[in-house]
């Protein structure tokens, strides 16, 4: 079984999720994007811009993504909690790409609360289930890879993809590919009977 391709996608104002989401790279091998918004967040009038946005649930303009989601088998999106939600650039990235996700797994740096409600928003946005979820503090992720929080996330990650993708069922044959198929068959009989007769 080839090793499957894990793009690690998150946004962060402050830097706590990026280094979170730095660790993670390592330790999944993975690649990773940082979500980039369209208006400034820096200082005391981006962080109001910010939480206006967390309140009303609204998305905000974010750059296109660099990288092509349908190429990668699991996704693990990362986001800061604003207002016991998630960060509307995330909210922007889940809607734009969720269609194209196949696997997704989600984490959240906070400070003492709406964690949870973060990661139910994110699977709620995405409407498929997560293969793990984690919350760091700023604190624990001080703790870099040696953090037990992260490595039970990655431990459960790998496990839980190992698992889904040793159960997924083959995909049917269409219609249009079953035809396909008979006529290929159909003229390498042919093929094969001009060939025959040659020799003959």
């Amino acid at each position: 079984m080839t090793s499957p391709r894990i793009l690690v996608v998150f946004y962060s104002r402050t830097g706590t999720t990026r280094k979170i989401a730095s660790l993670l790279t390592r330790m999944l091998d993975a690649q990773a994007e940082e979500i980039v918004a369209c208006a400034d967040r820096s200082g005391p009038f981006g962080y109001v811009r910010s939480l206006v946005e967390a309140l009303e649930q609204r998305p905000t303009q974010i750059a296109s993504s660099a990288c092509d989601v349908s190429r990668f088998d699991l996704l693990v999106i990362g986001t800061p909690v604003w207002a016991s939600s998630i960060s509307s650039p995330v909210r922007s990235y889940l809607i734009a790409n969720r269609s194209e996700f196949k696997n997704v797994a989600f984490f959240c740096s906070f400070a003492r609360r709406g964690n949870h409600r973060a990661l139910e928003q994110m699977r709620e946005l995405t409407g498929i289930p997560a293969l793990a979820e984690c919350s760091v503090t700023a604190r624990e992720a001080l703790h870099g890879e040696s953090s037990e929080i992260l490595r039970d996330f990655v431990e459960r990650l790998r496990r839980n993809l190992n698992a889904h993708q040793m159960r997924r069922p083959e995909r049917p044959t269409t219609s249009a590919e079953h035809s396909l198929l008979q006529r290929i068959r159909a003229h390498a009989s042919e093929d094969r009977g001009v060939e025959n007769r040659t020799r003959g």
